[in-house]
């Protein structure tokens, strides 16, 4: 019998595979974002000792109002990660909205996201490429949105979504960033000031 290569091992004899440094993946170390500010440059912190400190440490917050998320927060919505908010932020057609409430946004949000609170999404569809009509809102021309809110306990950008799809917008247009803010924290990614 032949002896099996460790997957180590076949690493090692493969060569370098990762790249030096604290990157987003192994190919890229950061991403550039237009910002109404102007462009903003996403890494991730390269302090291997950086940690999550204050209210993003907390583990074991009480249900409700801290009740983990579904998956998916309505049919027809696309769940996404780091990777493809990412992408999305980096693309002119898509609208990334941080959904929580004014005080949260206020305390950093995600490069290049507009604040549109869960609790005011549905009146503000026209922000997101939608049209008034006489009834409410007119959604063929809807442009992609990305939402978050605090992260997989956090019922935010999920009520936003069910909300939002009530008053008219399509479901397959709405991508949700289920790790939100606590994900985005805990990798060390570039977070803005909120205004």
């Amino acid at each position: 019998m032949k002896p099996v290569l460790s997957f180590v091992a076949a690493l090692m004899l493969a060569g370098p595979v990762f790249a030096e440094g604290v990157n987003i993946r192994p190919d890229i170390a950061s991403v550039t974002v237009d910002t109404h500010s102007g462009p903003v440059e996403i890494s991730r912190n390269p302090d291997p000792q950086n940690a999550l400190t204050g209210d993003w440490a907390l583990t074991s917050r009480p249900c409700p109002s801290f009740c983990i998320q579904p998956m998916t927060p309505a049919p027809g919505v696309t769940t996404i990660g780091e990777l493809e908010l990412l992408d999305m932020l980096q693309d002119p057609d898509v609208i990334v909205v941080d959904s929580r409430i004014p005080q949260d946004h206020a305390g950093g949000t995600i490069p290049g996201a507009i604040s549109i609170p869960y609790n005011e999404a549905p009146d503000r569809l026209d922000e997101l490429g939608c049209e008034i009509d006489f009834d409410g809102f007119a959604c063929e021309d809807a442009k992609p949105v990305a939402l978050f809110c605090n992260g997989n306990w956090c019922g935010q950008s999920p009520t936003a979504a069910r909300r939002m799809i009530e008053a008219g917008f399509p479901a397959e247009k709405i991508h949700y960033y289920r790790g939100g803010m606590h994900a985005w924290r805990m990798l060390g990614l570039t977070v803005a000031a909120g205004k």
